[in-house]
C-alpha cells in the first residue's frame, strides 16, 4: 500500500512520454496532400515562380504543420527574395522539427551570414561537418559563402557624401 502513489505516479509518467512520442510525426508520416503541395511549389520555384510557389507551401504547412521541407522551401524562398530575417525563421522551424537537417542548417547560415552573423554561421558549418560525411555539398557551399562574407552594407541617402556641384535644397526665403 505504501507503494501505491509511487506506482500511480510512474504509470503516469510512462504514459505521458508514450503520448509525446506518439504525438511526434515522422517524414512518413505527414499528410500526403501536403507533399503534393511540397512538390508543385518546387517545381514552381524552379520556373522563377516564387509567389504562387509561396502560397502553395504556405497551403502545405495549413495542411500538415509538420512538413519540415515546406519550411526549408519558404527558408530557401525567403533568401531570394532578400529577406534572410524572415528565411532564418522558416529554418528555425524546420531545425524545431528535426535539429539534425542538413539543408535546413546549411539555409540557415546562407541567411545569417546575409544579416551579418558571421559567427553563428561558423556555428552552423560546424554541425554540419559533424553531422555529414566528408564530401558534404551542403558545408562546402557555406563555407564559400562564409569566406566571401556578408554583402556591403547598404548606405541610406542621408549617410551617402556630397557630391562636388551638388546643389543643397533650398530652403524658401521668408518674403
Amino acid at each position: 500500500m505504501r507503494y501505491a502513489p509511487f506506482a500511480i505516479v510512474a504509470a503516469l509518467g510512462l504514459a505521458a512520454v508514450s503520448t509525446m512520442v506518439q504525438g511526434q510525426k515522422r517524414d512518413a508520416d505527414i499528410d500526403p496532400r501536403s507533399l503534393q503541395l511540397l512538390a508543385e511549389a518546387r517545381a514552381k520555384l524552379d520556373k522563377g515562380e516564387r509567389s504562387p510557389a509561396i502560397d502553395a507551401l504556405e497551403t502545405a504547412l495549413a495542411v500538415d504543420p509538420r512538413n519540415r521541407g515546406a519550411f526549408v522551401a519558404l527558408g530557401d524562398a525567403a533568401r531570394a527574395e532578400g529577406l534572410p530575417g524572415k528565411a532564418v525563421r522558416f529554418y528555425r522551424e524546420a531545425l524545431e522539427l528535426e535539429p539534425d537537417d542538413v539543408a535546413a542548417l546549411a539555409g540557415q547560415g546562407d541567411a545569417l551570414v546575409q544579416k551579418g552573423a558571421v559567427t553563428k554561421a561558423r556555428e552552423n558549418l560546424a554541425r554540419i561537418k559533424r553531422l555529414c560525411a566528408d564530401p558534404c555539398p551542403q558545408a562546402v557551399t557555406l563555407a564559400a559563402v562564409i569566406d566571401k562574407g556578408p554583402p556591403p552594407a547598404v548606405q541610406s541617402a542621408e549617410a551617402s557624401p556630397k557630391l562636388p556641384g551638388a546643389v543643397e535644397d533650398a530652403k524658401p526665403q521668408p518674403q
